[in-house]
């Protein structure tokens, strides 16, 4: 679903052979997957779930691929130690930011810790979701917020904010250099699919420990009913916005 905003961003920072990748938050290794086979070195972090980390492996570490393609591709679950010399040309963080509580202190200080692994004046791509009226999955993400108690939790679901990129990139001491906008609309192939991807995001965990996991299936279901058309299909269009910083 995000492979728009990967495409976007890639094409925008010419994303190739010279490009030292690392990814905070990179999830199961989609995004790392596609810079890599555009030629690039890729570096991809993911502290907050083992699962999807062994996914990235998966993915971008099979057994059966030659050694020269596994050389330049590292995954772990920590940030890799700062040498003399900055291995990285290029940070991203596409895990959208502005929608969990706390989600925005914790990037900020990962960059900080990150900062002296990057070249000076090197792109550091952020993402957040856009203006909830043009985000059709905001009004569902909303369950999420109504469940917890209290509301606003950390890792329990929040409001985006307009500037919520530009105060990552300011805490970070990073100066900002660009933005976009890309459309990714969430498709599901029926409304159970679309239940099981929207909780395996951990954007509804805060709600299912304040209420129970029947009862947010149940409403997260009831929230989905609006964006289900005709053919049983889960239709949401969204927006999302990314901001390119540069370290100093």
């Amino acid at each position: 679903m995000f492979v728009p905003l990967y495409e976007s961003v890639y094409e925008r920072l010419e994303v190739g052979a010279g490009t030292r990748l690392l990814g905070l938050g990179c999830g199961s290794g989609l995004a790392l997957l596609m810079a890599a086979r555009a030629g690039a070195a890729v570096t991809g972090v993911e502290s907050s779930s083992p699962h999807r980390l062994s996914l990235a492996r998966e993915r971008l570490l099979p057994e059966a691929a030659p050694t020269r393609a596994r050389a330049g591709t590292r995954l772990m679950a920590s940030l890799p130690e700062a040498t003399d010399s900055p291995a990285y040309n290029l940070v991203t963080a596409f895990e959208p930011i502005g929608c969990r509580a706390g989600d925005s202190e914790e990037l900020g200080r990962t960059l900080a810790a990150a900062a002296p692994s990057v070249v000076r004046g090197s792109p550091v791509v952020l993402v957040g979701w856009g203006p909830p009226e043009r985000c059709d999955t905001s009004a569902v993400l909303r369950v999420a917020a109504r469940l917890t108690d209290p509301p606003h939790v950390t890792g329990g679901w929040r409001p985006a904010l307009r500037d919520d990129l530009e105060r990552v990139a300011q805490r970070a001491g990073l100066r900002p250099d660009g933005s976009g906008r890309v459309a990714c609309p969430f498709g599901y192939a029926d409304l159970g699919s679309a239940v099981r991807g929207l909780l395996s995001t951990g954007l509804f965990d805060a709600a299912v420990t304040a209420t129970s996991q029947e009862q947010v299936d149940k409403e997260l279901a009831e929230a989905l009913h609006p964006h289900q058309r005709r053919d049983g299909t889960i239709w949401m269009p969204n927006i999302f916005r990314y901001l390119i910083a540069r370290t100093v």
